[in-house]
């Protein structure tokens, strides 16, 4: 009989880390409630002058392609309660992960309010902040995991940070693209396609390193891959048709998907291999 392995022992800091990641959470939430003018507010792809709706910038998505926000505040929010379990209150992987992953969620809000309020410029420094806080948390996310870990933390914890992830690297380049435009970006002399092309080939070069980095994690490759399959219906069908980009994130996507699930069984294959 496997011996009862007690909770981890807790300290008064770790209710402080729990109370700061549940009250982020809730800011991250009722952000996006302004941001979906739900509340009366102008929803994201009017405000800011539209310069991010599907139709402002060869490397805007869909609109559909924004519903994945859904899962990713789900899981979100899966997480600010999960942590208050006794098990996790003390354990060293979230506390570890608590206040980089409440700082994703603060700077989340940030930026929609930077949008509503249609300081774009803003908006992208703030996304890029975003993205890098992001990067630190999924790298924390990557060295901290435990085997055997159970299906709910590899679900709430790596499947939620990974979703959040790969989405942003694709809002991040959409959201650069449009400040750069408003701004007057005359590209260097490059054609429009060009550039939508390359910021495409660059978003899955992205996701390929994500990827490498861990062990062929499924869910950033699935939201970014979802992203760039939008952009694809975007250029295909939208106001703003480009053949060149549409059929550029369609490959790229797959490729990715592809290149994923290779590392995956690899790694897979390689543990398999120790353990035997």
């Amino acid at each position: 009989m496997a011996e009862f392995s007690p909770a981890p022992s807790t300290h008064r800091s770790d209710r402080v880390r729990q109370f700061v990641v549940a009250g982020s959470a809730v800011l991250a939430v009722i952000g996006a409630f302004i941001g979906s003018g739900a509340a009366g507010g102008t929803p994201i792809q009017d405000a800011a002058g539209g310069a991010l709706s599907a139709d402002a910038t060869l490397i805007a998505p869909a609109g559909p392609a924004f519903s994945i926000w859904s899962a990713i505040y789900l899981g979100l929010l899966a997480y600010a309660v999960w942590q208050f379990l006794p098990r996790q209150t003390g354990s060293p992987r979230q506390r570890r992960l608590g206040y980089p992953i409440a700082a994703t969620l603060l700077l989340n809000a940030a930026w929609i309010l930077s949008v509503q309020a249609g300081l774009l410029a803003l908006s992208a420094v703030v996304i890029v902040v975003l993205l890098a806080a992001l990067l630190v948390t999924f790298v924390l996310v990557v060295r901290t995991r435990t085997r055997p870990q159970p299906l709910i933390e590899s679900i709430v914890v790596d499947g939620t940070i990974g979703l959040y992830l790969g989405w942003v690297c694709v809002a991040t380049a959409a959201n650069l693209t449009a400040g750069l435009m408003v701004a007057g970006f005359d590209g260097f002399g490059w054609a429009p396609d060009a550039w939508g092309v390359t910021i495409v080939i660059v978003a899955g070069l992205a996701g390929l390193a994500l990827a490498a980095f861990g062990a062929g994690r499924l869910a950033p490759t699935a939201s970014l891959a979802w992203g760039l399959a939008w952009v694809a219906v975007s250029r295909s069908t939208g106001e703003l048709v480009s053949a060149p980009v549409a059929t550029a994130a369609i490959v790229v996507a797959a490729a990715l998907v592809v290149a994923t699930v290779v590392i995956r069984v690899a790694a897979v294959s390689r543990a398999r291999a120790v353990t035997a």
